[in-house]
């Protein structure tokens, strides 16, 4: 009978959207090298660098756990042509993002605005197959559609908002309102900030905030102003069996697969 009464109520559920609601691996790989060859053409149009857009293509589907933020593909474009090992993009990232955006002088909002027109230019040439590009991980989608008539369902995600919310409404049936979508990327407020304001909107419930990166639930779980939040880390996203046995070794973040998942929504 408790079950029963905790689940008529309506609960806060925060939902990452790459790595947990939507498999865009395939898809943010070819429009980060077609974002590289337009922000880049005089190298992209070299015949060497041409010849590896297969092996570059496919490297970047090995270091997707790192990216948090979309325009980091095209730094791992440009580090990848230059010889950087996967290995050690997948051990390091953070400090060679750092290191090879002030070597190329690169700024983030020009790569951002970059990596976001692609997308666009992709999405206004064949909007169904931009779509078809990515995938929604298998039953996914009844779990969120659940999610969003039983409780106060939202995606927090770096990815831009325009971008999920297409994906959604063709590939999952899902009609969020834009209000209902927070988009790092966009506002540039860390996920913490928007938990904090979605535990202010909606006070005195329970609340789930389900990921794929195990560095943010960490960030999340550090902050005791956070402590009614639980924490998930998916096991079918983008992140390496090294951070699913960290998680595994403590019980602030749960390891949950879509099994799991499932029977929580």
């Amino acid at each position: 009978m408790p079950r029963l009464q905790v689940q008529a109520q309506r609960q806060v559920w925060a939902l990452d959207f790459d790595g947990v609601v939507c498999d865009s691996v395939g898809e943010s790989a070819i429009a980060a090298w077609k974002a590289s060859a337009q922000y880049w053409p005089e190298m992209f149009a070299r015949p060497e660098v041409v010849a590896r857009r297969e092996e570059i293509i496919d490297q970047l589907k090995v270091v997707r756990p790192v990216v948090e933020t979309g325009y980091e593909n095209l730094v791992l474009v440009r580090c990848l042509l230059a010889g950087v090992d996967p290995q050690a993009i997948l051990k390091d990232w953070h400090k060679l993002l750092g290191e090879h955006m002030q070597l190329w002088g690169l700024d983030r909002s020009e790569l951002l605005a970059a990596f976001g027109g692609m997308r666009d230019q992709m999405m206004q040439e064949d909007l169904a197959a931009w779509i078809d590009m990515n995938d929604i991980y298998p039953g996914v989608a009844e779990a969120v559609r659940r999610l969003v008539a039983d409780h106060e369902a939202y995606i927090v995600t770096t990815k831009q908002a325009r971008f999920a919310e297409a994906i959604l409404h063709r590939l999952a049936g899902v009609d969020l309102p834009p209000e209902r979508i927070f988009s790092q990327a966009e506002t540039g407020a860390p996920k913490s900030e928007i938990l904090h304001l979605l535990e202010e909107r909606h006070p005195g419930t329970q609340y789930h905030f389900v990921e794929d990166k195990a560095l943010t639930l960490h960030k999340v779980a550090a902050m005791p102003q956070l402590a009614h939040w639980n924490l998930y880390l998916v096991d079918w996203g983008y992140n390496t069996q090294e951070e699913r046995e960290v998680v595994r070794r403590q019980d602030r973040i749960k390891l949950i697969s879509l099994d799991d998942f499932h029977a929580l929504a």
